[in-house]
Order: C-alpha cells, then sequence, then structure tokens
C-alpha cells in the first residue's frame, strides 16, 4: 500500500512524532495509517525504555485554568536538560497532561503510589462481588486481577486513557514526546484544585421564612 506526504503529516499530527519516523512507519507497514500509529507507539516506548535509567532533574510547572478560574491543576513534568525544559513541545505535553488532570481526576501518577491498604481494600470489594455473582474460585482471582487493572486505569494518571487521544494511555502519550524530544521525561506530582472544595457552604434560607422573621420584627 503508497502513502502519501500528506499521510505523513497526519500521522504525525496523530502521534507527535518527527516526519521521518512517520514516514519509516508508514514504509514498514505499507502505509496502513492505524498500523502505523502503533509501530510509533512501540518504538516510543523502546526508547522510554532505553532512557529510563537516566537522570530528569530539570522540567518545569505547567497549569491549566479552567471554567473561569473554577478548576486549576498544576503539575510538575520532569526532563533532563534546561534546554529541553523551555522547548514548545515539552511545555505542550506539561499542558496537555494538566488539562488531562483537570477533565479526569487521577488520585495519582503511578499505580505504586497507591496505599496498599487501598489495592487490598478494592481486591476484597471486587471478590464479594465476584463471589455474589456466584463465579468459580479460579475464575473468581481472575476477575478481580482484571477489576483492578481497570480500578488502574481509572484513578492512575500514566494507566488512564489520555484526554485528547483515548486510543492511547497518558504513558503512551508521554513515550511519543520521548521519541520525538529525545530525553527521558517523567511526571512527578501534581494538584488539583476546585473551588470550594471542602468548605461549608450557606445555605439560603427560604424566602417565605425570611419574609415572616421581617414581619415580626416590625411589629415588636
Amino acid at each position: 500500500m503508497s502513502f502519501s506526504a500528506q499521510d505523513v503529516a497526519k500521522l504525525r499530527e496523530k502521534t507527535g512524532a518527527g516526519m521521518m519516523d512517520c514516514k519509516k512507519a508508514l514504509t514498514a507497514v505499507g502505509g496502513d495509517m492505524q498500523k502505523a500509529a502503533s509501530f510509533l507507539r512501540e518504538q516510543g516506548v523502546n526508547v522510554a525504555a532505553k532512557k529510563a535509567d537516566r537522570v530528569a532533574s530539570e522540567g518545569a510547572v505547567s497549569s491549566y485554568i479552567h471554567m473561569g478560574g473554577k478548576i486549576g491543576v498544576l503539575v510538575e513534568i520532569n526532563c533532563e536538560t534546561d534546554f529541553v525544559a523551555k522547548n514548545p513541545d515539552f511545555l505542550n505535553l506539561g499542558r496537555d497532561i494538566a488539562m488531562h488532570i483537570a477533565a479526569y481526576s487521577p488520585i495519582c501518577v503511578s499505580s505504586d503510589q497507591l496505599e496498599k491498604d487501598t489495592i487490598e481494600a478494592e481486591k476484597s470489594i471486587f471478590k464479594a462481588q465476584a463471589l455474589k455473582e456466584g463465579k468459580p474460585a479460579a475464575v473468581v482471582e481472575k476477575m478481580v486481577e482484571g477489576r483492578v487493572k481497570k480500578y488502574f486505569k481509572e484513578v492512575v494518571l500514566l494507566e488512564q486513557d489520555f484526554a485528547k487521544d483515548p486510543s492511547i494511555s497518558v504513558q503512551q502519550h508521554i513515550n511519543n514526546s520521548i521519541a520525538k524530544i529525545g530525553e527521558k521525561i517523567t511526571v512527578r506530582r501534581f494538584v488539583k484544585f476546585v473551588m470550594g472544595e471542602g468548605l461549608e457552604k450557606k445555605v439560603e434560607a427560604n424566602l417565605a421564612d425570611e419574609v415572616a422573621k421581617l414581619t415580626k420584627k416590625s411589629k415588636k
């Protein structure tokens, strides 16, 4: 299957990979766009693995504000050099992840940050649910394992489906950026603020009650 320069550009826009990498991917899979995207993701994982032992102590704190200041996110993204920390692609990655956090509300960066007690509690719930469904013990364990993975995808940032492209995870999106930028990139921490969260909100009194109170005061 042949491909055009426009196909290369579309693949680059979809994956964020370099033009030459996109061309190589399309060539390797015979011009199939989906297979080429998968090919690039696999290559991104390989690049990320090779850079895993490097030290990422530079970076930037990216932010995203939504709903006119009602929701705000700060996220620390790390890289290896100050030069990359100022790279537009790196900064855009930080903003994309901050935006994702605002939308999906993860509770931690990676699954190893979850408390063991929390994971065990979830396993107990899933196991009870599976047993209630009358499943055999051997099947129950597999179901629990599957549901734990699903739970991780719901609450762990790196394992969530990426907001801008649900066909890949946040980690895969980062891996694509690593392949493109050429440095180790990690998410260290984040915080999400929701205006008024945790505060007791004043419950407005019933209008009729307020009028009655005012009437009583005027009669005194």
